[in-house]
């Protein structure tokens, strides 16, 4: 092991005695007492020496070996220390791609503190290359998503839509203006590439061979935001692919839900939900389905799009290293202009055929909490 402080997380003295780590009550780690030895030898943890080069240089402040151990391993169990060498072949070959490594060097320093094991946030970091993601949409919303995930890392990121891109679809972070007339799938394919990191030529070949890790449906049809295609849910969830929902609907912004095939509610189960609920729902949406090529000009705000797109990065992000996010299972929504983010379940259906009705939602859904960490004594 070569202990390294883990650059995310700021120091400052409380007092003479006492070492904040972490600004936010989310990731503050208070140590304490801390004498003037101690207080030297934690400036040599900097991930350039192991253990039997910290423990001679320990020895020249008077701490033996098994207070050097006690205190690491504190710190480690408080997710302080990170590991620079750790995290295995993949991690290793990140680290040998200089131009990768430093394009995703504040990634890995926010996956360190998520992840606090050491090497764990270069694991997941890595993990990425070899995930492939379908990006359904490349509106404002779709086409950010799609190179914001090619920029974190992931090593594949296929765009589908049709048609060509027009002038509204042109968003910061998304579709140029230059793509206008071009098609939208080719256009956003271009994006995406140049987005990656390392270049337009990086791919990895485990993300060219391995199946879908996630499918992001961001339609650029408002209705379909609102009320998802039920057909395509049913083959995703056959195909047991995970799914995630993302768009904006007239001044509404949708994110969610994230559908676990057999787990949580998806498409089948929200249309049926609303039908129950609402009798008349199913004749409003007949008619809005028969009547949306009348709107020559949808409401889609470019501001809220980008927080809409953001919002379902970091969700995709988050699922794809492991974790479960808020989505998953719900919708989470913001309307302009108060922009108040709320979440509502989307319960599974009996009536449904995707099966997540036979689990109940805690099964589904296991909470991840990052708990404020303390040391003293």
């Amino acid at each position: 092991m070569h202990p390294m402080l883990k650059p995310a997380l700021r120091r400052a003295w409380r007092d003479r005695q006492t070492v904040q780590f972490g600004i936010t009550p989310a990731q503050a780690v208070v140590v304490s007492p801390v004498d003037p030895a101690t207080g030297q030898f934690l400036e040599l943890l900097d991930g350039t020496q192991g253990m039997p080069i910290l423990y001679e240089r320990a020895r020249a402040l008077d701490l033996p070996p098994d207070r050097v151990d006690e205190l690491v391993a504190r710190l480690t169990a408080a997710g302080v220390v990170d590991d620079p060498t750790a995290g295995g072949p993949a991690a290793d070959a990140l680290r040998n791609r200089a131009d990768v490594r430093e394009r995703l060097r504040p990634d890995l320093a926010s996956l360190s503190l998520v992840h606090p094991e050491p090497g764990d946030a270069a694991r997941r970091l890595a993990a990425r290359a070899a995930v492939r993601v379908q990006v359904r949409g490349a509106g404002r919303v779709g086409a950010t998503v799609a190179a914001v995930l090619s920029g974190a890392g992931v090593g594949r990121v296929d765009v589908l839509d049709g048609g060509v891109a027009q002038p509204g679809d042109v968003a910061p972070g998304g579709l140029p203006e230059r793509a206008v007339g071009e098609r939208r799938a080719t256009a956003a394919g271009q994006l995406v590439r140049r987005a990656a990191p390392g270049g337009p030529a990086r791919r990895s070949r485990g993300a060219e061979e391995s199946g879908l890790s996630l499918i992001v449906v961001a339609p650029r049809e408002a209705l379909d935001v609102h009320a998802p295609d039920t057909a395509d849910a049913e083959g995703w969830v056959t195909a047991g692919i995970p799914h995630l929902y993302a768009g904006v609907v007239e001044t509404t912004g949708v994110v969610g839900p994230l559908v676990l095939p057999g787990g949580t509610g998806c498409a089948g189960c929200l249309a049926r939900g609303r039908a129950q609920r609402d009798p008349a729902w199913p004749r409003l949406l007949a008619q809005w389905r028969s009547g949306r090529r009348r709107t020559a000009v949808p409401a889609c705000d470019l501001a809220l799009a980008t927080a809409v797109a953001g919002l379902a990065a970091a969700h995709a992000l988050a699922f794809l290293d492991g974790d479960l996010p808020a989505t998953t299972g719900a919708r989470w929504e913001a309307s302009l202009p108060q922009l108040d983010w709320r979440s509502a379940p989307v319960e599974p259906h009996r009536d449904c055929p995707c099966g997540a009705v036979r689990n109940t939602r805690g099964e589904q859904v296991s909470a991840v909490a990052g708990p404020h960490d303390t040391m003293a004594g």
